[in-house]
């Protein structure tokens, strides 16, 4: 992805707006999260590290194929202890903008929540521009069907699945959550509740960013895939969370989309979390006693 500078603050924008007041240059940087945090390159690293050593360390199923393709796979790492069929599913789907990283760099979010009693699957899904967003949705519905269908076989409650995801990966989490999953063949209520972070749920202006150089999308295409355009109703319940250091845009769409779920008379639980950039965010996610983690346990552990 090419880099674009963020502005400096007070910096003006001065070309024609594009978005939401917004000119190209001032928007490319407002979704350019790598100009925006410098040293996401180590935070990625710290990742890649820590995921090899858990891909090592637990007893996971990696790579388990549910459906065509060399991304069309998932690691499933199960719950500690004998849960005796019980153990709930936390379902992770990574970020990069649908056209970059994989699964095997978010093992590292695993272990904290292994050790609480619930089972974490990582989700592979091909990427942009080798496939449409279309693809990748359909890809993400095709492992939440296989993962209903089969994952009471790996000891786990196939009622209690929660689907979470970062950047990409909530945006993806978000539309899912929109679903009909009687329709696709699945259990109506196949979503216990959605765990979007840092989510992206207007497409908009990603579609007039230099993002679309990869992602190909039409106005047609920012229409269908915006989880606050979907008029499908959303039937599980939501905890939203962005980092209170991340851009406005970041900030905006989070509430921009928990206003929209209100109209559906949805009352989803946000954290704005304090000092939390887009890639620090998920150093929460994967620590234990954070804020963000404690709530996601929570959430799923409630009743």
């Amino acid at each position: 992805m090419p880099e674009i500078p963020i502005l400096e603050a007070g910096e003006a924008s001065t070309g024609p707006v594009l978005f939401g007041g917004y000119d190209q240059t001032a928007l490319d940087a407002q979704y350019n999260n790598r100009a925006a945090v410098p040293d996401f390159a180590d935070i990625v690293a710290g990742w890649q590290r820590d995921s090899e050593r858990t891909r090592s360390e637990l007893k996971g199923h990696l790579d388990v194929a549910y459906g065509a393709g060399d991304r069309a796979k998932l690691d499933i790492f199960p719950a500690a202890g004998d849960a005796s069929g019980q153990a709930p599913v936390l379902v992770f789907i990574h970020g990069g903008y649908w056209q970059a990283l994989d699964k095997s760099v978010f093992s590292c979010v695993a272990p904290h929540y292994v050790e609480a009693g619930i089972t974490v699957v990582t989700i592979g899904y091909p990427l942009c521009p080798d496939v449409s967003m279309g693809g990748i949705v359909a890809h993400c519905r095709t492992a939440l069907l296989w993962l209903s269908a089969n994952i009471g076989d790996y000891g786990c409650d196939p009622t209690r699945i929660f689907l979470s995801g970062h950047s990409a990966g909530g945006h993806l989490s978000a539309l899912l959550a929109s679903t009909d999953w009687a329709a696709e063949g699945g259990a109506a209520n196949l979503l216990k509740g959605a765990i979007p972070l840092s989510g992206l749920y207007e497409l908009e202006p990603i579609r007039l960013s230099y993002l679309n150089e990869a992602l190909h999308l039409t106005p047609e295409d920012a229409r269908l895939y915006a989880p606050r355009l979907q008029t499908g109703r959303i039937s599980c319940p939501l905890l939203l969370a962005v980092g209170g250091d991340e851009t406005d845009e970041f900030l905006r769409q989070q509430r921009d989309f928990a206003a929209h779920l209100g109209t559906q008379g949805l009352t989803p639980q946000t954290l704005e979390l304090e000092g939390l950039n887009h890639f620090t965010l998920v150093d929460a996610l994967r620590s234990s006693g954070s804020v963000l983690s404690n709530a996601i346990v929570d959430f799923i552990q409630q009743p």
